[in-house]
């Protein structure tokens, strides 16, 4: 199992009108974690894609459990909990600075060779940096 932690502050533009942070926002807030995620790993996305390998998103679901607010510093736990194949999912977990929950999701992408828009294995330096963790 391979896990990661990015811290997120949330700006007044990321708000609505009752306060909390738009819900919408946490996909973006999961992709910084996923992103984060694999360059800790060494990895990065840009140089997966100048390689030829694209990881378009398959499926996305996420569970609310409590509000954030502007300016809270938000840990977005980002956890890899199964190998890689043809696919990847993270599960990502949101706490605010008091360690509460707030919300849990799950995001499958999908390794994809560029020229043949085909699903494909993941990159040897991928499965390398990842497979000490299983």
């Amino acid at each position: 199992m391979y896990s990661t932690e990015t811290k997120i502050r949330v700006r007044y533009a990321e708000t609505d009108r009752m306060g909390y942070v738009y819900y919408g926002n946490f996909a973006e807030y999961f992709e910084v974690g996923r992103v984060e995620s694999l360059r800790e790993l060494g990895l990065s996305y840009k140089d997966m894609e100048d390689n030829g390998i694209i990881m378009p998103v398959l499926e996305m679901n996420v569970k609310y459990f409590k509000p954030a607010y502007y300016d809270d510093l938000l840990i977005i736990r980002t956890t890899v909990a199964e190998f890689p194949t043809t696919r990847i999912k993270f599960i990502c977990e949101t706490y605010n600075e008091a360690n509460e929950l707030l919300n849990k999701g799950e995001i499958v992408l999908v390794f994809v060779n560029s020229t043949t828009k085909k699903p494909c294995s993941p990159p040897e330096n991928f499965i390398e940096k990842i497979q000490p963790f299983f």
